[in-house]
């Protein structure tokens, strides 16, 4: 089973920032479309963005829009979530997936719906 590794997590405090990175080894990013996914202590799963393969189109979630930018690294075989003006409400684990042969410029989708993902990442926005 293929699997992504995610890194970058931490504590921060209100208003800081942190990228979170989502690497692959196995197989090439660019041909998946990729989501970040992050789930709270005792509160639903939530798809927060995605960029399509090839075209790159991007799509996020209202309650990160204009704070968060998701981008490919090529050469890296990574693609990264830059989370800025982080909030309290921003604290839970962050999951990346890969998806093939999906457009998500209209939404991000389920986590299941994904054919990998990785076991995600601690964020913690405290003071």
């Amino acid at each position: 089973q293929w699997q992504l590794v995610e890194s970058g997590g931490g504590l921060v405090q209100p208003g800081g920032s942190l990228r979170l990175s989502c690497a692959a080894s196995e197989f090439t990013l660019d041909y998946y479309t990729v989501g970040w996914f992050r789930q709270a202590p005792g509160k639903e799963r939530e798809g927060i963005s995605c960029i399509s393969a090839s075209v790159n189109t991007t799509t996020y979630a209202a309650s990160v829009k204009g704070r968060f930018t998701i981008s490919r690294d090529s050469a890296e075989n990574t693609v990264y979530l830059q989370m800025n003006s982080l909030k309290a409400e921003d604290t839970a684990i962050y999951t990346c997936a890969a998806l093939m042969n999906y457009d998500c410029s209209g939404s991000v989708t389920e986590l299941s719906d994904y054919d990998y993902w990785g076991q995600g990442t601690q964020v913690t926005v405290s003071s």
